[in-house]
């Protein structure tokens, strides 16, 4: 591992990702809408991979693939968000935070949600950040193929399952009752497990320069985060009273790992 590259690329990221989500911050004070944060989430990922790219001394094959993964992700991810959230206001689980922060919501929101997201992006990103700094090895091994295949059945359960709960939605008939068709029929999470093989992938892709195994901080965090923190619990919780037969979707159906429904 070439240390100073890598000291260099975590350095600029560090000062630019902070930057870049406090001038998200200040456009959600303008907007009175912190939910913004979650539109911007991934093209905070694309920052992380141009920075490494460009400031790394990694092997350029390497870092063009990584980038080019997370520019897919992240791009798809920000504007299925911005169409989701088009008009509808701000987000319950900010508004949440907003009623309990009362008039100081406008400045503790500053570290409580934009500054504490850019920590945990810069946390999960710094696979990209290590292989982007790493000169070797100077070809393709088979970590950085089995990464790809991760990755890209991650991305296939995250856009399917998104696109397959659009539909679903997007009929009157279904309005109030659970989804539990296509992907959704094994898994209640098929878009939120299809993220974390995403980060598993670029975790294996890091796998293959020298000490990599110290990345694996980004993808166990994410899959807390979406497991115990921001999603599979905060979304049941909020679903369990809102949907007709949840409770027993919930009962027959995988939480996260995709299975066979119970007869």
């Amino acid at each position: 591992m070439n240390w100073p590259s890598l000291f260099q690329v975590i350095g600029v990221n560090l000062i630019i990702v902070n930057a870049f989500f406090v001038l998200i911050w200040a456009v959600s004070v303008v907007k009175k809408d912190a939910s913004i944060v979650d539109t911007f989430w991934g093209l905070g990922f694309i920052l992380v991979a141009a920075v490494s790219v460009y400031f790394g001394d990694g092997w350029t094959g390497r870092k063009v693939l990584i980038l080019l993964l997370t520019v897919a992700w992240g791009l798809r991810l920000s504007i299925h968000i911005l169409i989701r959230n088009w008009g509808k206001g701000e987000d319950f689980r900010y508004r949440k935070f907003r009623e309990n922060a009362g008039d100081r919501f406008w400045i503790t929101s500053l570290y409580n949600v934009f500054l504490l997201q850019a920590m945990l992006l810069l946390m999960i990103a710094f696979p990209i950040m290590f292989a982007g700094a790493a000169p070797h090895p100077r070809h393709i091994v088979w970590t950085d193929l089995l990464g790809t295949a991760l990755w890209m059945t991650g991305f296939i359960f995250e856009v399917l399952g998104d696109l397959q709960l659009k539909q679903f939605l997007s009929e009157p008939e279904n309005r109030g009752k659970a989804m539990k068709y296509g992907l959704w029929r094994y898994t209640r999470h098929p878009n939120y497990f299809g993220e974390t093989l995403i980060w598993w992938g670029i975790f294996c892709i890091a796998l293959s320069v020298p000490h990599g195994w110290v990345t694996v901080i980004g993808p166990i965090l994410i899959t807390f985060m979406l497991l115990k923190v921001s999603g599979v619990t905060l979304l049941e919780d909020d679903l369990k009273d809102r949907r007709e037969g949840y409770a027993e979707y919930v009962r027959n159906t995988s939480a996260f790992i995709p299975w066979f429904p119970k007869r």
